[in-house]
């Protein structure tokens, strides 16, 4: 139903805020296939489950995303990195995915708030 009414950057807020709603409903019911097929034409589909991944803590499947370019999945996994107290680890990510992203490295090298 939501998806006859959805539509992906509409003018129509009615309509952009339906699509956007469509994409949560997907992650929220763990239509990861889904949203990945999506996510390859659909920036909220990829984000979406971007984010999904970094809530359930899935830093394998975060990394392989950020190895095939999504650097959303690349800042995700370094918070997600430094938020289990992995400095290094967060470094290391970000010097084998994208070593010349001068955000991520910003990210990776935050002082710890512990």
């Amino acid at each position: 139903m939501i998806r006859s009414v959805a539509e992906c950057d509409s003018p129509d807020d009615l309509k952009a805020d339906a699509h956007l709603w469509h994409m949560d409903l997907l992650a929220r019911a763990g239509r990861l296939d889904e949203l990945a097929t999506r996510g390859e034409t659909d920036r909220h589909a990829q984000r979406r489950l971007d984010r999904l991944l970094y809530e359930e803590d899935r830093d394998s499947e975060l990394r392989h995303r950020a190895l095939h370019g999504d650097k959303y999945a690349l800042y995700l996994l370094v918070r997600l990195l430094r938020e289990r107290g992995e400095q290094a680890a967060a470094q290391r990510a970000v010097a084998e995915i994208d070593e010349t992203n001068a955000y991520a490295w910003q990210l990776a090298n935050e002082p710890s708030a512990r």
